[in-house]
Formats: structure tokens, sequence, C-alpha cells
């Protein structure tokens, strides 16, 4: 632990509504990382949060008959460690190709 104490700490929260495209992400995120002589602890599986809609069927009438959708959306935690000699981090996650649909929080 003490080599990670001249490393520059980072973590990159991930959201999508698609857990496969949040691997995909993760993966890539990680060997990008690697490339920089980074170092990368995770994926680390966050609560996934459920959302559910209440529709009703029939525009007029027919209170009893609805229908319910729900949304799940998925996160992951990565911590990045990167050396303290790379200029800018955020360009550096820039470079990486990232699915689309899933959304990146720096920290």
């Amino acid at each position: 632990m003490s080599s990670l104490n001249k490393h520059i700490k980072t973590r990159v929260r991930l959201e999508s509504f698609d857990h496969k495209l949040l691997t995909i992400a993760c993966n890539s995120l990680i060997d990008g990382i690697s490339s920089i002589n980074g170092i990368a602890k995770g994926p680390i599986p966050l609560p996934t949060k459920k959302r559910i809609y209440c529709v009703l069927r029939s525009p007029h009438v027919d209170k009893k008959s609805r229908e319910h959708f729900e949304i799940k959306i998925h996160k992951r935690l990565l911590e990045i460690y990167t050396p303290q000699n790379v200029e800018n981090i955020a360009d550096s996650f820039l470079k990486i190709a990232i699915p689309p649909g899933v959304s990146i929080k720096l920290s």
C-alpha cells in the first residue's frame, strides 16, 4: 500500500441501463489505465436502482386495468491510482473508447 501513496487517486462511477455494456466499459477502462502504468481496483458493484412506473392502459375508463414498467440503473465504481507524472487524467480517459449508453462521473 505504500507504493499507492505516490499515486493520484481517482474514482470513476459508471452507470448504465444494460449491465453488459457496463462490464465492457469497465474492462476497456482497466485496459486503458494499465497502458499509462496506472492501477485499477474494481469494478465494485454498487446497488442497482429500480424505478417502477404505473400507467393506465385505457385513456378513459377502467381504472383497475394498469401496466407496470420498470427501469433498472446498474452502477459500478472503479478506483484508479495513476502516477503523479501523468499530466491530465481526464484527457487520458477521453482517449478510451466507451460504448454509448454508459455515463461516467469522475471524482
